[in-house]
């Protein structure tokens, strides 16, 4: 039997979480959206706080 660990933090059940809850669609409910947005605010929200959590290796701005 050939076993294989892997850390995973709590990053993934953050995300899982946000998914859960909804937090996206909650989010896009009340925030102001704009014809002229590349994504919607839920998702800039949750890249945020994937970013603050270091879940990126990179800064949010150098993020596609």
């Amino acid at each position: 039997m050939n076993l294989e660990i892997r850390r995973l933090d709590h990053h993934g059940i953050v995300l899982g979480v946000i998914e859960d809850l909804k937090i996206v669609s909650l989010l896009d409910q009340y925030l102001p959206q704009d014809e002229k947005q590349e994504i919607i605010p839920g998702e800039a929200v949750k890249g945020m706080i994937m970013n603050c959590l270091e879940f990126a290796n990179r800064p949010l701005s150098l993020s596609p």
